[in-house]
């Protein structure tokens, strides 16, 4: 079943079933390609669409020649970042996209193979330590318990380092202090503070566009072949799932919360999936087009049954969210906000599928910051091919 306000245009509805008909749905699958990069963006003019435009100009304060010109920088760098990381080799110390140049930033920790990464058209700058040196200190810190007062940590590229964002009221507690002083003996190490402790971000029953899982209300994140993915702390296995007219969906088939947060749920029972994430009236409804890595700096957006559309900045990659429930790794930090009944719903940028939505802290009037699981991750952990037009 299919609620008939699905698509706000009629324009978008015409355009899915032209792409149908005249060569049916494409997919793209983790299992059968690098999970890492996803799946290139097909067209930069889908993109750029007016209505994405017009959303980046609210959310992050653009013009629209340099909402436009911004999109088109965020394309070329997801394609940029591949290479040069290739090109880098062993000294690679991570990406981010410089949105003031519009390029893709590279930092190496030695000049070994500078030439060839900057033949990529990557900009070039020294790190003081690799990938691998900052990640190994995660996979450390990863292996020990977190009190309450530690938000998180994560890899920052920029700075080179681990950076634990420790809550702002805690900083004084023994415990934390305790995990700061051991973190620092792990590697390289900073500390941020922050005035929240991130949380989930499911509610109770209430109007919108969800799925329900008993008295719990989240929000569907991508189409894949079969169903939809969404969060783990939504629902475990065989859990049964209604749409947002109570009726019978599918059940939960995966889920992992914590450690992760993501599962996928089938979809019959008169249901069907396209490859969609609704604008809610803010936008027009984007087509999805693949799942391309977006870097840390690049413009995303949200959306979820509670407070639909928004749009921010990808803040970091890989960090570890110290929840009441336990700890997820891997997880990208953005400054989109979100409620409570967002969770598992959709983040992307441009057309290109990012992840769904897990936790966070603040609202959608004072702001604040979520996080989600990448999409790549949990398609290739199930075996799963993303619905793409």
């Amino acid at each position: 079943m299919r609620r008939t306000t699905t698509f706000r245009t009629v324009g978008l509805s015409a355009a899915l079933l032209l792409v149908s008909a005249a060569a049916g749905l494409g997919q793209a699958s983790a299992a059968t390609s690098d999970s890492s990069a996803g799946t290139p963006a097909k067209s930069k003019a889908a993109a750029a669409s007016p209505a994405l435009i017009e959303a980046l100009r609210h959310d992050l304060h653009l013009t629209k020649a340099q909402a436009t010109d911004r999109l088109a920088a965020e394309t070329s760098a997801r394609t940029v970042e591949k290479a040069a990381r290739k090109a880098a080799g062993a000294s690679y110390g991570g990406s981010w996209f410089d949105a003031k140049r519009g390029t893709l930033v590279v930092g190496l920790a030695d000049d070994t193979h500078r030439a060839a990464v900057e033949a990529t058209g990557a900009r070039v700058t020294h790190v003081a330590h690799s990938e691998r040196t900052l990640d190994s200190t995660m996979t450390k810190l990863n292996a020990m318990d977190a009190p309450d007062g530690v938000a998180g940590w994560h890899v920052d590229p920029k700075s080179s380092a681990v950076t634990v964002t420790v809550v702002n009221s805690h900083k004084g507690d023994n415990d934390v202090q305790k995990f700061v002083a051991r973190a620092r003996k792990a590697g390289p190490v900073n500390v941020a503070g922050t005035d929240e402790q991130p949380r989930t971000l499911a509610a109770g029953t209430v109007g919108g566009d969800p799925y329900y899982t008993g008295n719990v209300r989240c929000s569907i994140g991508f189409s894949v072949q079969g169903g939809f993915i969404t969060a783990g702390h939504c629902g475990t296995p065989g859990m049964s799932v209604s749409g947002w007219d109570h009726t019978y969906i599918g059940n939960f088939q995966g889920s992992s919360f914590p450690d992760n947060d993501y599962a996928w749920v089938n979809v019959g029972s008169g249901w069907w999936t396209v490859p969609v994430v609704l604008g809610w009236g803010t936008v027009s409804d984007q087509l999805v087009r693949g799942s391309g890595e977006a870097p840390v700096g690049a413009s995303i957006c949200r959306s979820g049954s509670t407070s639909h559309w928004h749009c921010g900045t990808v803040l970091a990659k890989n960090e570890t969210v110290n929840y009441s429930q336990g700890a997820v790794h891997q997880m990208t930090k953005t400054n989109v906000c979100a409620e409570p009944g967002d969770s598992g719903g959709s983040f992307i940028s441009g057309d290109q599928a990012q992840g769904t939505t897990s936790g966070g802290w603040g609202n959608c009037s004072s702001g604040g910051e979520t996080w989600f699981q990448p999409i790549n991750e949990v398609l290739g952990r199930y075996g799963l091919t993303l619905n793409t037009a």
